[in-house]
């Protein structure tokens, strides 16, 4: 069908245009016909207060006039608020995916937690008509937390909210864009002898656990196993000082230490490692492990999380502690010295190509 302007069906919002969540609002447009959606974003900084006042911003770009059938956002708009202030709206089927939740998000110190972003969350999804979530253990993760999260009100304590919820809800797993890795890989052949290249492509934050992952890169030097390590992902001005450890202590042994902005070099890193590797406490999908995979990584990942159900079931380089995790590292060093390293998982990366996710969106919006 061929769309006029003016003629917009769809409401697409995103409060933190950036990272995955721009990702994946890139792949709903880019498959969607000119002038059948109104797209309108905010900048991907200060994610706190996008949670807290988006909706007031969202309110007055939203047109006066409109002809819109469904609106899809992420769980970073308040929609709650934002239905009261545009109450025409409301009519709209609302559809909200969850990239992550604010109800199992971990901090640090358990006072920090504000509970008016899961407090937030909760009114979202009881303002929606579908909700979806990128990996099963986010559903469970929020759906299990809703009680406890409304019992930390001093009283006139809500129920029952959980059951109201979830008959809302489903997994529609985030997807890979494989086209866009594709055009940037090389058919250049990994190397089959010498060290062990191993990538660590996450956020520069505590809840990655990156002090595991240096305690483990100490362990190998120590007993003198051989590998090339890169470092990715973004960094914060506030950024735990174990990054300097690695800098300092491991300083022959890193080939890049810092987020890439080139996103052909970024890909060229993972086609050249051999294994990536995960020591997160907090993971809803893990998009940079993924993307790592189906670029010829074997993944290394605790077992929890998300990552039970994206590779429990093949993969066997998964561990339940710091001691497995050295154990597995050690072994696929000598098996990459000896050239006895397979690898042979890309396939896993291969449900959630984004071609196969956007014909399931598309199915719920049109629905």
């Amino acid at each position: 069908m061929n769309y006029k302007k003016g003629q917009e069906k769809l409401l697409i919002i995103e409060p933190f245009y950036g990272g995955s969540h721009k990702k994946l609002i890139d792949i709903i447009c880019a498959n969607l016909p000119k002038y059948s959606y109104t797209l309108i974003t905010m900048t991907a900084k200060k994610w706190h207060w996008r949670a807290r006042t988006s909706a007031l911003y969202i309110s007055v770009k939203v047109p006066e006039e409109h002809n819109y059938k469904a609106l899809f956002c992420t769980s970073v708009l308040p929609l709650a608020e934002l239905l009261g202030l545009r109450p025409d709206l409301m009519k709209l089927q609302k559809i909200v995916y969850f990239h992550e939740n604010q109800l199992n998000f971990p901090v640090q110190v358990i006072k920090e937690r504000d509970f008016q972003y899961g407090f937030n969350e909760i009114l979202t999804c009881l303002s929606a008509d579908t909700i979806l979530f990128n990996s099963l253990y986010n559903q469970e993760s929020f759906l299990s937390k809703i009680n406890s999260h409304l019992k930390m009100q001093p009283d006139y304590k809500m129920k029952n909210m959980h059951s109201i919820i979830q008959p809302k809800c489903r997994v529609i797993y985030y997807p890979l864009n494989t086209n866009a890795i594709d055009i940037h890989l090389s058919t250049v052949t990994k190397e089959e002898y010498g060290d062990l290249y191993i990538v660590w492509p996450h956020r520069w934050e505590f809840d990655k656990n990156p002090d595991t992952f240096f305690r483990t890169l100490c362990k190998l030097q120590d007993a003198g196993y051989e590998f090339k390590i890169s470092i990715l992902g973004e960094s914060f001005s506030d950024q735990p000082e174990v990054f300097k450890q690695i800098s300092r202590r491991l300083k022959s042994e890193l080939v890049h230490c810092g987020f890439v902005e080139n996103v052909a070099d970024y890909y060229r890193i993972l086609q050249n490692a051999d294994v990536v590797v995960s020591t997160a406490i907090h993971e809803f999908f893990g998009v940079a492990v993924l993307e790592a995979v189906y670029c010829g990584c074997i993944p290394v990942v605790p077992n929890r999380l998300s990552y039970i159900e994206m590779y429990g079931n093949e993969v066997e380089e998964m561990y339940d502690n710091e001691e497995q995790l050295f154990q597995i590292l050690s072994n696929l060093c000598t098996r990459k010295r000896n050239g006895n390293l397979f690898r042979h998982y890309k396939h896993l990366a291969l449900p959630y190509d984004s071609n196969k996710w956007f014909e399931e969106i598309y199915n719920i919006i049109e629905h």
